[in-house]
């Protein structure tokens, strides 16, 4: 079963002898205000928006000098090279999955300083990462080397750290001065939807003013590799793969700052895991449980975005989508044919996906967007949001 350890570290500069104040008071509603990614489209919103919203695929032959895989087609980040984007300070051991996500947090504070929104930093802000494994390729190079070695403990000690799956979330914050909670879900494909789930829950509770909130996905031959022996027999037509970092700013309702627009509510979360051998049937349940609690109807639903998963799982939640809220629904987005199998971060990238596509168009003011997630090994999730002017 997909792992659901969940590692929460919460760094503070107040001395030890001093309890933790909250840093903000409780609230059940959360707004996304701003988002960006890193993508095979390139760094930022405005390359991701360009290109989802020209529908522009971007598989291509990975170079054979740079990787080690059989793949024919792979959707790469163009020219992502960690210390020609982020410098040569504190990249020295970065590993490609930490370069993206510290990217991609990069790119949401830049962008909200160049609309001359800023966002806060310091205690009151919160940062959420969802993933599976961190980085395979880290884990699996720092492995080998015990076996390698001279000694079977001769490992490069200062690769240590990428091994761990909450190393991008706390590189992050270390290299930003994000001082709340900081926090790693591994979730599979539904990660980021776990993610935006506990961020809300932060928010709730009063631990946080604001969060952070995204899933990243890294390319490697050990992922290629994992990939591959991990797949069903169904899934003979896998998209090619995929990576990249989707990050969404996520606030109180009542607490906005007057110049940051809403771009959507979070009205409902439900994550569940199939016990009965009947996913189809899980997400159906899971869709309906969450439409109930957000209190949208079927007709409301502007947008479905499916999670993009091949074989019969796939196939049952395209369906299921189509079935409940109808074709123009079902069908008005396309994300994982453009940028491949992004795994871990596939469910934020439909969710920004869908916020692309709601600032075309005038008609989503209003309505409500339903995003599943399935994962081959059982676990589903539904949000629903209610896209709002912002958008626009």
């Amino acid at each position: 079963m997909t792992p659901a350890h969940l590692t929460e570290v919460t760094p503070d500069d107040r001395p030890n002898d001093r309890p933790p104040a909250r840093t903000a008071a409780r609230t059940d509603r959360a707004v996304i205000t701003a988002w960006s990614a890193v993508s095979p489209y390139g760094l930022g919103r405005e390359a991701y928006a360009a290109g989802i919203a020209a529908r522009r695929p971007t598989a291509a032959a990975p170079d054979p000098d740079a990787w080690q895989t059989p793949d024919a087609t792979a959707c790469l980040v163009p020219g992502f090279d960690i210390r020609t984007v982020l410098g040569r300070a504190g990249t020295r051991t970065m590993d490609r999955g930490m370069g993206l996500a510290v990217t991609a947090v990069r790119e949401l504070f830049a962008e909200a300083e160049a609309d001359e929104r800023p966002v806060t930093r310091g205690a009151g802000t919160a940062l959420v990462l969802g993933t599976t494994w961190g980085g395979a390729a880290g884990q699996h190079n720092f492995s080998r080397a015990s076996f390698v070695g001279e000694k079977p403990y001769d490992v490069p000690a200062q690769l240590m750290p990428n091994t761990l799956m909450n190393s991008s979330a706390g590189a992050s914050a270390i290299r930003f001065g994000l001082k709340g909670p900081n926090t790693t879900l591994a979730g599979g494909r539904p990660a980021a939807l776990l993610a935006l789930a506990y961020a809300r829950r932060l928010l709730a509770a009063g631990r946080a003013e604001r969060a952070l909130v995204g899933a990243m996905e890294e390319y490697s031959g050990t992922r290629s590799w994992l990939e591959r022996h991990s797949r069903g027999a169904d899934e003979d037509q896998a998209a090619p793969l995929g990576e990249g970092c989707a990050v969404l700013l996520v606030e109180p309702a009542d607490a906005l700052p007057e110049d940051r627009p809403a771009l959507a509510e979070l009205l409902a979360i439900d994550v569940r895991v199939d016990v009965t051998g009947d996913l189809p049937g899980t997400l159906r349940e899971s869709v309906r449980h969450a439409l109930a609690e957000s209190g949208v109807e079927p007709g409301e639903v502007w947008a479905a975005a499916g999670g993009g998963l091949t074989g019969a799982a796939g196939d049952a939640e395209r369906t299921l989508l189509t079935e409940l809220f109808g074709q123009e629904a079902a069908g008005r987005l396309v994300c994982h044919e453009l940028i491949g199998d992004t795994a871990s971060a596939q469910a934020a990238f439909q969710l920004t996906a869908v916020l692309v596509a709601a600032a075309e168009d005038p008609a989503s003011a209003g309505r409500a967007a339903v995003i599943t997630s399935v994962d081959r090994e059982g676990l589903v999730a539904c949000a629903v949001l209610r896209l709002l002017d912002g958008a626009r």
